[in-house]
C-alpha cells in the first residue's frame, strides 16, 4: 500500500487538496474563451468525464470579459482556475470574475512587487494560487546562476516563491514544477517534496500526442505517486482535453490511489483470437467511457486465459471458436452464439452500471 506524504490542506473553491484528501484529476480547456459555446461544451464533457478542477487560459484583457460571462453562466460545477502568463494585471482583474484559483508562472509574471499585489488580493478574496514553474520559461537570472541546470533552477524558483508567499502570510497555495524530461521532473519534485509540505500538482509539461504523452506521463507521475508524492495531477496531451482526464484516472486506478471508472482487462490478441475481437473491445470501451462507477470488466478473446480472467471481474466475457461465455461475479450466467455475444454482454453491463 502506498503511503502518501501528508501535505498541508488547501482549498480551491469547495475542493480540499492535500492531507488525506483524494488526489485530484484536473485538465485545461483547449477552446478559446471567446468561443463560448465551444468552451461550454468542452467543460460539460470534462465534468461528465470526472474532471475535478478546470484551468482556463486567460491571454489578454478581452478574455476576462468572456471568462466572466462563462462563470456567470454557472456551467462549471467544479472549481475554475485562471491561467495567467506575463501580465500580473490580468491576475488582479481575473479575481473579480468569480474564479476559484489563479495560476502564475514565476518565470514571466514580473517583479516581487507585482506578485505581492496578486497574493494580497488572493488573500482578501480567499482565492487559491498555484506557483506553476515550467522548464521552458525559467527566469534567465536563476538559470544563469545555476549554469544552465534546468532542474536546479526550477527547484530554486519554487523555493524562492514559497518564501515570498510565506513572507506575505499566504499559505493557500500549491506548487508545480513541470519539465518535458521525465527524469528531470522526477528529480525536481522529489527535491521540492523534501523541503516543503505544500501540496504538489504533478505533470509532465508538453508531454506530446495522446499515445506517447500518456506513456511519458504514466512513467513520470507513476514513479512520483508510488513514492507518495503528489496531490493533484494533469496529464498534458496534444489532443482532446477529455483524454487527459481518462489517462489521469487510469494512472491513479493502476496504483489503487483512486477507484473511479471502468477498468477494462482485455487480452492483447494472438493467432488464437477470433477475427473482429479488437472491434469488440473498442465498442465496449466506447460504451463504458465516462462511467464513474468502479467496475472491473474482462473481455477475453480465447480459451487460454479467458475464463480465468473473466471469473475475476465484476463482469466478463470469454470468446471461444463459435460461442462466448458471459460471467457475472465469477459465475457463468449464459453461453451464447458468438454473433450475438456482444449484444447480450451490453445488456448485462447496463444492468450493473
Amino acid at each position: 500500500m502506498i503511503k502518501r506524504k501528508k501535505t498541508r490542506v488547501i482549498r480551491v473553491g469547495k475542493i480540499k487538496i492535500g492531507g488525506n484528501n483524494p488526489i485530484i484529476v484536473q485538465s485545461m480547456t483547449k477552446s478559446r474563451l471567446e468561443n463560448l459555446n465551444s468552451i461550454m461544451s468542452e467543460i460539460k464533457e470534462l465534468i461528465n468525464g470526472g474532471c475535478e478542477l478546470i484551468r482556463i487560459a486567460v491571454p489578454d484583457r478581452q478574455s476576462i470579459y468572456f471568462l466572466k460571462n462563462l462563470i456567470n453562466e454557472r456551467i462549471s460545477k467544479i472549481p475554475v482556475i485562471a491561467d495567467i502568463q506575463f501580465d500580473y494585471r490580468l491576475a488582479l482583474e481575473c479575481m473579480d470574475t468569480g474564479v476559484d484559483g489563479i495560476r502564475i508562472n514565476p518565470g514571466n509574471i514580473g517583479s516581487y512587487e507585482s506578485v505581492s499585489e496578486i497574493i494580497n488580493k488572493a488573500q482578501r478574496k480567499k482565492i487559491a494560487v498555484r506557483i506553476g514553474i515550467n522548464s521552458g520559461s525559467i527566469d534567465k537570472k536563476v538559470l544563469k546562476k545555476n549554469r544552465g541546470d534546468i532542474a536546479a533552477s526550477m527547484v530554486e524558483s519554487a523555493l524562492e516563491y514559497v518564501r515570498l508567499l510565506e513572507s506575505l502570510q499566504f499559505y493557500n497555495f500549491k506548487i508545480s514544477a513541470k519539465a518535458s524530461s521525465v527524469q528531470d521532473t522526477i528529480n525536481i519534485y522529489e527535491a521540492i517534496s523534501d523541503k516543503v509540505d505544500y501540496p504538489l500538482h504533478l505533470g509532465i509539461t508538453e508531454a506530446g500526442p495522446v499515445f506517447a504523452g500518456s506513456i511519458k506521463s504514466a512513467v513520470g507521475m507513476g514513479i512520483l505517486l508510488h513514492r507518495g508524492i503528489g496531490d493533484t495531477i494533469r496529464v498534458s496531451l496534444t489532443g482532446e482535453s477529455i483524454e487527459e482526464v481518462r489517462a489521469g484516472y487510469i494512472i491513479l486506478n493502476s496504483l489503487n490511489l483512486r477507484k473511479v471508472g471502468i477498468d477494462i482487462i482485455s487480452c492483447p490478441t494472438c493467432g488464437r483470437t477470433s477475427e473482429g475481437f479488437q472491434q469488440i473491445v473498442y465498442e465496449i470501451e466506447k460504451l463504458t467511457a465516462g462511467i464513474k462507477k468502479n467496475l472491473k470488466i474482462a473481455v477475453m478473446g480465447c480459451i487460454v486465459n479467458g475464463p480465468g480472467e473473466a471469473k475475476e471481474a465484476d463482469l466478463g466475457i470469454a470468446f471461444g471458436k463459435n460461442k462466448a461465455a458471459i460471467f457475472l461475479k465469477g459465475r457463468i450466467i449464459c453461453r451464447v452464439d458468438r454473433d450475438i455475444a456482444l449484444q447480450n454482454f451490453k445488456k448485462e453491463l447496463k444492468k450493473i452500471i
